[in-house]
């Protein structure tokens, strides 16, 4: 039970929900009597926290702190402005960018188990994806590569991910910020799509959501700060062609 504690409440209500359907399949193939995850009380909860993303001022103030060490600067500005996941970025090689036209393609994930670094397949079939990076930012991983002599098939970055969780915690302290998860990177690029006026439709494409759906169930909540822009530009619209 401790250990549950730092589990998600999401994540704690799937597990629920997968046991009852084993014990359902028992009962239905295999005579058990009784599913016993219904005789208790569910566990976790469908409802989602409140998301946690910095803004682009915060970041800066982030990045400021960390005064350009490497390879730190670099992986870091490369969550944000590229909203790829943790285990995206830890199997990120030269070979995957091409730096003439400023595209990354997003092609292996690395997850871990007992703190060792395994290749695995990627969340969905929409994660293998091409994302058209800022033109500072594939300046700051061509350096990068060329600086640490990073051979086309090497990694750029090995590290384990608890490893950058402390240097985020360092650096934000330094910053004056409240720490962020590494996965809130993700959160604080998609953010930043969605203030500035992008379509759930591109912010699903970048993000390699399975389909729109996934990324309106995570950010729905920032679309109706758009409200009252829409709402202005319906009136000017109205009053240029009906008036």
């Amino acid at each position: 039970l401790a250990k549950n504690t730092k589990k998600s409440a999401q994540y704690l209500h799937k597990l629920n929900s997968q046991l009852s359907t084993i014990f359902h399949f028992a009962g239905r193939f295999y005579k058990l009597k009784k599913n016993p995850v219904k005789l208790c009380s569910m566990i976790g909860s469908t409802k989602r926290k409140k998301l946690s993303f910095w803004t682009v001022g915060e970041f800066k103030r982030f990045i400021k702190a960390i005064d350009g060490q490497e390879p730190f600067c670099t992986i870091f500005n490369v969550l944000f402005w590229s909203g790829i996941r943790r285990g995206e970025l830890l199997a990120l090689r030269p070979s995957d960018f091409d730096f003439e036209k400023n595209n990354l393609y997003v092609s292996r994930n690395i997850v871990f188990i007992n703190s060792k670094a395994y290749l695995s397949s990627l969340k969905t079939d929409r994660s293998e994806r091409q994302i058209n990076i800022p033109g500072f930012l594939a300046e700051m991983v061509k350096k990068y590569i060329q600086t640490q002599n990073i051979k086309d098939d090497e990694f750029l970055f090995y590290y384990l991910p608890s490893y950058l969780m402390d240097k985020i915690r360092l650096y934000s302290v330094k910053a004056g910020l409240q720490p962020i998860k590494i996965h809130d990177f993700r959160h604080s690029h998609a953010s930043l799509l969605i203030e500035q006026g992008f379509s759930p439709l591109l912010v699903a494409q970048r993000l390699g959501h399975k389909d729109v759906t996934t990324t309106l169930k995570f950010y729905a909540h920032l679309y109706p700060n758009k409200q009252k822009k829409i709402a202005k530009k319906l009136d000017v619209l109205y009053k240029n062609n009906i008036e």
